[in-house]
């Protein structure tokens, strides 16, 4: 079974040898029908009889144009076509020389479409029968006559079922590629959408703590040789900021981790519920911070939730950064109908002086991209007369929290 496997895989390999190796056995076919000679009037007996020469020219003619069926299919179907043609007016008795316009119909119909395969059977079929009913040494209802019919018509049929067997399999082909393609794609958007919300809250929590250890390491050293009390509380802030972020840090990390590792963190990721401890932390780094809340009955999905709470943190750690030393910052967050507003504003720099909460970095970015995967809205931009704002937008109901309700 093996050498019949790998016999069959070099044919295909090389069809040029198939199609030989196939015009040889038609060869042998029609040599061997050309022998038998069907006669008798009211039964059927055989004898023996030598094929004529020009029998045995047309039968290699047809042979041998079936080495070419692939390469130019119509060509070879005109050739053989008419070498029956020529053996059916002719032979007498006559040899199978349409076996090989049988097999020329049959290629023909496999490599083009219906309505080709249609016309190309019809009109073999019409010339062949009628040019033996017509012109053939046999009456015209006679059986051999009504065999060339019935036999371009099978070539046509089974040519035509064979192509619509190969474009069932190749189009099952093609949706298992495309869904092996779609699968990949979705596989690798993942992938890319968890390296994007990893960074983010990378960037949230590693600037936010950094910019209040930046500040109070800063209030440090101008204070230590004549306030060291206030010098000590300052530290004191940083290593409380430092012990914030490596938390917040270990939390983050500890996603990543394989079900062989260690076990993460358990502590729930920040929220609201957070908002005035994260207030806190600003207030003792120097920066007055005023909240107002009107959402406290709200119960947020954790998405939103988390969403809303480094949208505010991240606002404010701009507002440290960036907005001067004596600017002031106010935060609210109000329920509007089914939507949660989260607003941050400041009064840092002036109208005429440069925003560097306008140029580079990313954590305007990052809060855009985590409002719009909500499917939220974002503004941000200067106040008039100057300040910045910083407006949110969240749904309370998104569409994984729904469709967590509905299951």
């Amino acid at each position: 079974m093996t050498l019949l496997a790998r016999a069959e895989c070099q044919l295909k390999a090389h069809p040029l040898a198939l199609d030989a190796s196939l015009a040889a056995g038609v060869l042998l076919c029609m040599l061997a029908g050309s022998f038998v000679d069907p006669h008798g009037e009211h039964s059927v007996s055989w004898s023996i009889h030598s094929p004529d020469p020009l029998s045995l020219l047309l039968m290699t003619l047809g042979a041998v144009a079936l080495v070419f069926r692939r390469s130019a299919p119509m060509t070879v179907l005109a050739l053989t076509g008419a070498a029956s043609v020529i053996e059916s007016v002719t032979g007498d008795p006559r040899a199978p020389v349409a076996m090989s316009a049988v097999i020329a119909l049959f290629t023909v119909a496999a490599g083009t479409d219906r309505a080709t395969t249609l016309r190309a059977g019809l009109l073999t079929m019409t010339v062949l029968t009628g040019a033996a009913m017509l012109a053939g040494p046999l009456p015209w209802y006679a059986q051999e006559n009504l065999g060339i019919l019935a036999w371009t018509g099978i070539g046509a049929t089974a040519g035509d079922a064979v192509r619509s067997r190969r474009a069932v399999v190749q189009a099952i082909r093609d949706r298992a590629e495309r869904a092996e393609r779609t699968r990949e794609e979705e596989a690798r958007r993942r992938v890319a959408e968890e390296r994007l919300r990893i960074a983010r809250d990378l960037h949230d929590v590693v600037a936010h703590h950094i910019a209040l250890v930046n500040v109070q390491a800063g209030v440090a050293a101008h204070v230590m040789d004549k306030r060291p009390d206030q010098a000590k509380e300052a530290l004191a802030h940083v290593r409380e900021a430092s012990r914030s972020a490596l938390n917040e840090l270990r939390a983050t990390v500890g996603l990543l981790r394989q079900s062989g590792d260690p076990e993460a963190p358990t502590e729930p990721a920040p929220g609201l519920e957070r908002l005035d401890e994260l207030a806190g932390t600003f207030r003792n780094a120097g920066l007055h911070v005023e909240v107002a809340r009107t959402d406290h009955e709200t119960k947020l999905p954790a998405a939103v939730d988390l969403a809303a709470y480094r949208v505010i943190q991240e606002a404010l750690t701009n507002v440290q950064k960036h907005a001067g030393g004596e600017a002031k910052a106010e935060v609210s967050v109000v329920r509007v109908g089914p939507n949660i507003e989260v607003t941050v504003l400041d009064n840092g720099r002036s109208e005429g002086e440069e925003s560097p909460r306008e140029g580079g970095g990313h954590g305007l970015l990052g809060m855009r991209e985590r409002v719009t995967a909500l499917r939220g809205t974002l503004t941000t931009g200067p106040r008039y007369g100057g300040g910045f704002r910083v407006h949110a937008i969240l749904p309370i109901k998104t569409r994984t929290a729904t469709t967590g309700e509905s299951a």
